[in-house]
């Protein structure tokens, strides 16, 4: 379908994925969010999962990739559910993005990208440009740690919606840092982790520092 549409241009393009089709797309995780606490949320996301295979089997490539984007947010959650404390998720915000990196430059995500399209599309969700059969896409990592840091923000009681802004633009700006430099991709965690860590910074802080002084107290002899 969107193929059949005009072409408006490279940055048209850029604008329309980075302020429309994302925001949309990932405000789909935002209202699900309540669900995050919800019982069997593995079993739900099996099942979504055999839903998109057979869905990208039938030719229904959209329609899989929704699923997908329930999928990877369901198990983000259930993950979730083995953070004891935020100081946690603060570290996986502070890993990630070099891992990301590694990966993207050197490791297996470049590999994949270069010599495996059809695995890259399985494992990916695509944004669609109008007028092209080409498109941006994010890999299922992404989606995953969106959705970790998104119920983290829940849980814990940071800013969600600055939150999900913040995280949502910063797919935008990895997807228009890509096109401006002419790079086949870019690594989208750390913008990601960014877009998680800059709005909450004060409460984390405060977090860590009061779960800091908590064990300091706890040990024998401490004052």
């Amino acid at each position: 379908m969107h193929e059949s549409l005009p072409d408006v241009g490279l940055w048209s393009d850029v604008a329309v994925v980075a302020l429309v089709l994302m925001p949309v797309t990932f405000a789909l995780v935002y209202l699900v969010l309540p669900l995050r606490t919800a019982r069997g949320l593995p079993l739900v996301a099996v099942a979504l999962a055999v839903l998109a295979v057979a869905l990208q089997v039938g030719g229904l490539d959209s329609a899989a990739d929704f699923a997908k984007l329930f999928v990877v947010s369901f198990l983000a959650w259930w993950f979730l559910s083995v953070f004891e404390e935020v100081s946690w998720v603060v570290i996986v915000a502070c890993v990630i993005p070099w891992v990301d990196a590694y990966s993207v430059w050197r490791g297996p995500t470049k590999h994949i990208v270069e010599h495996e399209h059809g695995l890259f599309d399985n494992l990916s969700i695509a944004f669609p440009t109008m007028g092209q059969t080409t498109g941006s896409h994010l890999g299922l990592p992404d989606v995953l740690f969106f959705a970790l840091f998104l119920g983290a923000a829940a849980r814990f009681g940071l800013r969600v919606g600055w939150t999900w802004l913040g995280m949502t633009l910063s797919f935008g700006v990895t997807v228009a840092c890509a096109v401006w430099w002419n790079l086949d991709g870019l690594p989208a965690l750390p913008a990601l982790s960014l877009g998680f860590l800059l709005p909450n910074a004060d409460l984390l802080w405060r977090a860590l520092r009061s779960g800091a002084r908590d064990d300091a107290a706890s040990i024998p002899g401490a004052s």
